[in-house]
């Protein structure tokens, strides 16, 4: 469990996110949406010790985020950032390797290639696992990046929007994936999105920030209204219902 409690972050003394308070569940997929410059990403680098606080406390099974050793917390918890920088070329299976890194210490065992096999078939890049990465389109260099979160085998992965880049039909294939394997491994995975009805089709909690402040948490069906949208996004919708889940069309 993921429990954020009053946390105040800022940028230059600028509040980014303002006093919010939330508890997240170990398992399942909980989606953070809001316009840009909610504070979704921001909150994301606070529960994940990228960013410090400025006020309130994180705590990841009940134990205060700063307490943990850095390489109990990478086995523990999985981040992938907005953004991804390598200095180094590498091919796509020498990058999920390093998700194993918090385990092998970089004593590759038989164990760590088969669990660096597995994220790689998740996302289906088994097959490019010999390509470089900057041989790759940006939604395959992505995908990439998605396994090596996967293989670092945590409890929690926090992915800051890992649709970007990628098509409908990967996009579609990403969700299906992080929701199988949420289900199989009991872990909880929480996802920045900008796509309103991807996340209210593939997550099980929606959780709305605006200006950085928490608007609404709830199930789809209880965050995807009219009036929920309105006033965080500022723009008016018809929401109608598709395969038992609530699709927002804007007005136009």
């Amino acid at each position: 469990m993921i429990e954020i409690d009053s946390v105040t972050m800022s940028y230059d003394r600028d509040p980014v996110v303002r006093d919010v308070t939330l508890t997240l569940p170990d398992s399942g997929i909980t989606a953070l949406i809001g316009p840009n410059g909610a504070g979704k990403s921001t909150l994301l680098g606070g529960i994940g010790r990228l960013l410090p606080l400025d006020r309130g406390q994180v705590r990841i099974d009940s134990r205060p985020i700063a307490d943990w050793q850095s390489d109990e917390l990478a086995r523990t918890i999985a981040i992938l950032r907005q953004e991804n920088h390598l200095t180094v070329r590498l091919t796509v299976a020498e990058l999920v390797m390093l998700g194993r890194h918090p385990h092998s210490r970089g004593r590759t065992t038989d164990e760590d290639e088969r669990k660096v096999a597995e994220a790689l078939r998740c996302v289906n890049m088994l097959e490019l696992s010999g390509r470089f990465l900057d041989e790759l389109s940006g939604g395959q260099r992505q995908r990439a990046f998605v396994a090596m979160t996967l293989a670092q085998d945590a409890n929690y992965l926090l992915l800051d929007e890992p649709l970007s880049a990628m098509d409908m039909r990967h996009a579609r294939d990403m969700m299906r994936h992080l929701s199988q394997v949420s289900q199989e491994r009991n872990i909880a995975v929480v996802i920045v999105i900008h796509d309103i009805n991807t996340a209210a089709a593939y997550a099980d909690r929606l959780v709305a920030l605006r200006d950085g402040e928490l608007v609404a948490d709830g199930r789809p069906e209880e965050v995807v209204t009219p009036e929920v949208l309105r006033e965080v996004f500022d723009v008016d919708v018809h929401v109608t219902e598709m395969g038992g889940r609530p699709v927002a069309i804007p007005v136009a």
